[in-house]
């Protein structure tokens, strides 16, 4: 049996791709950098060998599966290509792999990921289901009918995709550092919707979804009662959101869910709407709604002492203006803290005063140095410029997050997509020694 060896194992895409062939009985293995990543856990939960870059790795009658990151001058697939071995890109073996299946593709500038986990949660309730999850996570099963897969859009990587169905969750303008304004990001989401083979679920709440054309059927889902599936009704106690379904305009059934913010109820109905297609039973979906625990890193809570410690992956103005709306709705009068660290120089400098807007919903604010990318030009931007948009807001350092200490029965958020969990983690031990000395 061929051996599957990943270079570049322990990015997100790829440890859920190693994750899935090992669950269906292949054999896997790869090599990465030897820094820690949250994605290893998993795999090596899984037994999957993790080994550091070596071009002694490759061996003759192994197929080499490629990260994006690494070009073919890497040792690795230097050594694979003089081999003559099959080298095959992640995002063409991830496409030609899920034609086995009927394959759901989810995608959308915000929500990619915590609607893939909450869809493959719902479908493997109901039919054998394999996914694989932007946080990383992947799930195969050998005698698997669907196949749920976070496709994104970044660089158009999802053009190498010609799902059954795809969940489109917004459009809006990110990445731009690849994408020149939002009239290119929707010719890339555009061109996806031409490649989808029997149906597409589109928020028609989102302006520019309203615009996809496709070969296949379009079906909105939204608060519009223009759209094909409606949410109404909504309200929200301790437990969480409670609304109803109308399919075009006659009630379907009431559902719940155990999340806060409007972003969550839409996710929950594009879901709903693929399983009504799929005929999959309304109780069913119920059910299972109540029993989902999230994705890693999106609203991941844990309370110390008289705080409420959240971790989540915001690095958009759009998502930390969910993520602190949500915040709200679950912990109303508390005060909610933002910690933010700012990913790119790029996105910094494209939404500084979108940022300062949506972070200035929080009550307190404390800003990071910008995480930055090896591929971009650092200029003159600095963490102040967005310190400056911010009335009242501070800049806190791994070495020292004392200040969060003084918020006594508060929400503390930390929020971005480089290594904000540092002074997350930083934080949470300074806590824990204060409640030690209590």
């Amino acid at each position: 049996m061929t051996l599957y060896h990943f270079v570049g194992i322990k990015g997100s895409g790829m440890s859920a791709l190693a994750q899935v062939l090992h669950d269906m009985n292949y054999n896997v293995q790869g090599s990465d950098v030897e820094k820690y990543f949250f994605t290893q856990a998993s795999l090596e939960d899984s037994g999957i060998k993790i080994m550091p870059f070596q071009r002694e790795n490759i061996q003759p009658g192994m197929t080499v599966i490629a990260g994006n990151a690494y070009p073919d001058t890497h040792e690795e697939i230097d050594e694979a290509l003089k081999l003559g071995l099959p080298v095959i890109r992640y995002h063409k073996f991830l496409g030609d792999f899920m034609q086995r299946f009927t394959s759901i593709a989810v995608t959308g500038a915000h929500g990619k990921t915590s609607t893939t986990g909450l869809l493959a949660h719902i479908m493997r309730g109901a039919k054998p289901t394999s996914f694989l999850i932007g946080d990383g996570t992947g799930k195969g099963d050998a005698d698997a009918e669907y196949f749920v897969f976070e496709a994104c859009e970044y660089r158009r990587h999802f053009l190498s995709y010609f799902p059954d169905y795809a969940i489109m969750t917004n459009i809006d303008f990110d990445h731009p550092d690849y994408f020149a304004n939002i009239d290119d990001v929707f010719s890339a989401f555009q061109e996806m919707a031409l490649q989808v083979k029997k149906g597409i679920f589109a928020c028609g709440d989102d302006e520019q979804l309203q615009k996809i054309q496709a070969k296949v059927p379009v079906l909105f889902y939204g608060f519009d009662e223009e759209n094909d599936f409606q949410a109404r009704n909504v309200e929200r106690d301790e437990s969480g959101t409670s609304f109803d379904v109308f399919v075009r305009n006659n009630f379907y059934a009431s559902f719940k869910i155990p999340q806060y913010g409007d972003h969550n109820v839409l996710n929950a109905l594009s879901v709903i709407a693929v399983c009504h297609y799929e005929e999959i039973d309304a109780e069913a979906v119920q059910k299972q709604f109540m029993s989902y625990g999230g994705v890693k890193r999106r609203f991941t809570e844990k309370v110390l002492g008289d705080q409420i410690i959240i971790d989540d992956y915001a690095h958009h103005p759009t998502e930390i203006k969910a993520t602190i709306e949500s915040a709200r709705q679950k912990f109303p009068g508390k005060e909610l803290v933002a910690v933010f660290q700012p990913h790119t120089f790029t996105r910094t400098q494209t939404f500084l005063t979108d940022f300062a807007k949506s972070l200035s919903e929080a009550d307190h604010v404390f800003l990071c140095d910008i995480f930055g990318s090896a591929r971009e030009n650092h200029g003159k931007l600095s963490i102040h410029d967005l310190r400056e948009k911010i009335e009242g807001s501070h800049l806190i350092n791994e070495t020292d997050t004392s200040p969060l200490l003084a918020y006594r029965d508060s929400v503390i958020i930390f929020m971005g997509a480089g290594d904000i969990q540092k002074f997350q983690a930083a934080y949470e031990e300074l806590k824990k020694d204060s409640l030690k000395e209590a």
